[in-house]
């Protein structure tokens, strides 16, 4: 537990001194040197150097070693693959987008080749092999089944839905392989270093070329008997033709709430104006507000969150003015009013989401010393 607690300080504030180690985790002097000790000759700790600036003599720093694992991220898409690879202290060392084929005689083996293209690419880049990754974590539209293990939720991935794939994409990269819904990483993001810090009850609307949201209550994230809590893109609300059936065939998808706010469906309210210009016009903006605000009135009355993150590309243009308009439509309705606020996370959200969890899924193994 001790050397446990040491390395997240470590992971967290960076290089630190005995000292401050000792500090931070309460333990006596003689007990911290003894575990950076036991740390160092395990391979996991590192001295880095010295802190100076301070009266006495300079005090050695200690780091962890980055050589100790690596992970990889990824983000997938219906035009292709983007992924990083990082060191487990969270360096990114690597990044690699690869392009996917616009036909395919095997849809389902040319999607394992590309995301093994994809992390290969990265870790080439960082001079890694396969046998330095520790956990690599995918984010894709739609769900993984519990029950069986296939994709749902997302028609428009041709070659994601074989019930073996993760299991054959870690027997070809030799990690362990985590499919995870896109919006719900986004949501992890924001709570490690976005709007949703120190915030346990929140729900995340994604607002972009697809829609959907997560749900987070309790520091958890919900994700239903199939796996697609929080796919509010097919969400029955006034105005939006209804989704019967099947999940649809790729290319079909317009209706629920998605075909009232996604990126293509406001660009062509506007115009075939771009987002930001499709947003500066009041009235585009105003529609859209109320549409938000619909749904957002649906889902708050179901789980009650204390904060609504928007984000994705829609809400990113829409910007303070968007969330000013859907808080006037959310207030006074006869609901809890949470609090509403933009993502401003920079890069990728979904990518930033993998990353987080594929380092907390490597360093629970490799900073087990038990």
């Amino acid at each position: 537990m001790n050397d446990r607690a040491a390395l997240d300080l470590l992971a967290a504030h960076g290089p630190l001194t005995r000292t401050r180690i000792g500090e931070l985790t309460g333990l006596s002097k003689p007990t911290t040197s003894q575990l950076l000790s036991r740390l160092e000759s395990a391979g996991l700790v590192r001295t880095t150097g010295r802190q100076s600036g301070r009266p006495g003599p300079n005090a050695v720093l200690y780091e962890i070693d980055p050589a100790v694992g690596s992970v990889a991220a990824l983000s997938a898409d219906p035009n292709g693959l983007t992924a990083l690879v990082a060191d487990v202290t969270g360096r990114e060392v690597g990044r690699f987008r690869v392009e996917a084929d616009a036909v395919a005689e095997d849809v389902r083996h040319r999607t394992a080749q590309l995301v093994v293209e994809a992390v290969d690419g990265a870790l080439a880049q960082a001079g890694l092999g396969h046998d330095d990754l520790r956990a690599t974590v995918i984010g894709t539209p739609g769900a993984i089944d519990p029950h069986d293990g296939r994709l749902r939720y997302a028609p428009h991935l041709p070659g994601w839905h074989s019930r073996t794939l993760r299991a054959e994409l870690a027997e070809v990269l030799g990690t362990p392989v985590t499919i995870e819904n896109d919006v719900n990483l986004a949501a992890i993001a924001e709570q490690y270093e976005g709007a949703a810090q120190d915030h346990d009850d929140f729900v995340l609307a994604w607002l972009d070329e697809g829609v959907g949201a997560a749900i987070v209550l309790g520091g958890t994230l919900l994700r239903g008997a199939t796996g697609g809590a929080g796919e509010i893109g097919y969400m029955p609300v006034p105005g939006a033709p209804l989704l019967r059936g099947p999940e649809g065939t790729p290319g079909s998808y317009r209706g629920g709430f998605e075909s009232l706010v996604s990126g293509a469906v406001v660009r062509e309210r506007a115009g075939g104006k771009e987002l930001p210009d499709a947003l500066a016009d009041p009235a585009v903006r105003d529609e859209l507000a109320q549409h938000i605000a619909t749904a957002l009135a649906a889902v708050v009355a179901v789980v009650d969150p204390e904060l609504v993150v928007l984000s994705g590309q829609v809400a990113k243009a829409g910007g303070e003015e968007l969330r000013l308009r859907v808080t006037e439509e959310l207030t006074g309705l006869a609901l809890p009013c949470p609090l509403l606020r933009i993502s401003e996370l920079e890069g990728d959200p979904i990518l930033t989401g993998a990353l987080r969890t594929a380092l907390t899924q490597a360093r629970d193994t490799v900073f087990d010393t038990a």
